[in-house]
C-alpha cells in the first residue's frame, strides 16, 4: 500500500466524518481508519500491529468521553514504535501537553486544509527514516500565549532560557515569553539541539554565546548584550565545548 495509515480519532461522528475526508483527500494518505472513542482507537492499533499493518499516524480529539486524548497520546508515547501524534481540537489549552507528548503537531477546529495539509508533510518527513529515533524532525516549537493567542516559538529562535520557579521565560532577539515547562524538560528535550545547561537557572543555546568570560573564578556568558552566570561546575565543561567549536570553525 502506498501512502500513511492513519487512525482518526473523536467522539464527535459530523467532527470524525469531516476530518476523515479531508484526510482522504490529501494523496500521502493512503489508509485513513475511524475510531469514535480512546479505547475503540487502543484495540485498532493492537490489531494493526499484530497484522503486520501498524498505524503510521493518529489524528487524536483531545476532549473525549472516558479515555480522553491526552491520556491516550502518552500511552501511545510508549508503544515500543509509536505511532505519530497530531491532535485536532477546539481547545488551546493543552498545547503544553502536546509538546511534551512530542506530538507532531496541534491543530485546531474548525480545521483548514492548508493546516492539515502542513501537518501531513510533518508526519512524512518524520516517517521517511528507519525507525521513529532518526526521524528527521523540523525544530522543536513550543506554544507561547500572546494576547490571548496561542503562538508557536521554535527552538532555533530561543537564544537561551530562564527557570521562574515552575515556569520558565523563554528570551528571543524578539522578546521573552514565560511558559509553563520546566528548565529540566527544556534541558531534556533540547538537549540535540544545541542547548546546555550553564546554571541551575539558566540554559543556553551554544550557537547564541557571544563571549566567555572568566574573572576571579566567575564566569559569565554574554547573549545578545545580556551576562548570564556560569556555575562552577559547569565552566570547565562550556569552556572546554566552545574550545571544541572553534576548533572545528577553523578546520584544526
Amino acid at each position: 500500500m502506498n501512502g500513511l495509515r492513519v487512525l482518526a480519532v473523536d467522539d464527535e461522528l459530523p467532527a470524525l466524518e469531516d476530518l476523515a475526508y479531508l484526510l482522504r483527500a490529501d494523496p500521502r494518505i493512503g489508509e485513513v481508519t475511524m475510531a469514535r472513542d480512546g479505547a475503540a482507537a487502543l484495540r485498532l492499533l493492537d490489531r494493526g500491529i499484530a497484522e503486520g499493518r501498524p498505524v503510521d499516524a493518529v489524528f487524536l480529539d483531545i476532549r473525549m468521553r472516558g479515555l480522553d486524548g491526552v491520556v491516550l497520546g502518552r500511552l501511545l508515547s510508549q508503544f515500543a514504535n509509536p505511532p505519530r501524534i497530531v491532535f485536532v481540537t477546539a481547545y488551546e489549552d493543552h498545547a503544553v501537553d502536546a509538546f511534551e507528548i512530542k506530538a507532531e503537531d496541534y491543530l485546531l477546529k474548525p480545521v483548514r486544509p492548508e493546516r492539515l495539509a502542513e501537518a501531513i508533510r510533518r508526519v512524512c518527513v518524520a516517517a521517511e527514516t528507519m525507525g521513529p529515533d532518526l526521524a528527521v524532525r523540523d525544530p522543536e516549537t513550543i506554544p507561547v500565549e500572546l494576547g490571548g493567542v496561542t503562538r508557536f516559538v521554535a527552538s532555533t529562535d530561543v537564544m537561551y532560557v530562564e527557570a521562574q520557579g515552575d515556569y520558565a521565560r523563554l528570551h528571543t532577539s524578539a522578546g521573552s515569553h514565560l511558559v509553563r515547562i520546566s528548565l529540566a524538560t527544556l534541558e531534556e528535550r533540547w538537549a540535540t539541539a544545541g542547548f546546555v545547561r550553564v546554571h541551575r537557572s539558566h540554559l543556553v543555546a551554544v550557537k547564541h554565546i557571544d563571549e566567555l568570560h572568566i574573572d576571579s573564578g566567575r564566569c559569565v556568558v554574554r547573549i545578545d548584550g545580556a551576562e548570564i552566570p556560569v556555575s562552577r561546575r559547569h565552566t570547565r565543561e562550556l569552556r572546554d565545548l566552545l574550545v571544541r567549536r572553534a576548533r572545528r570553525g577553523h578546520g584544526t
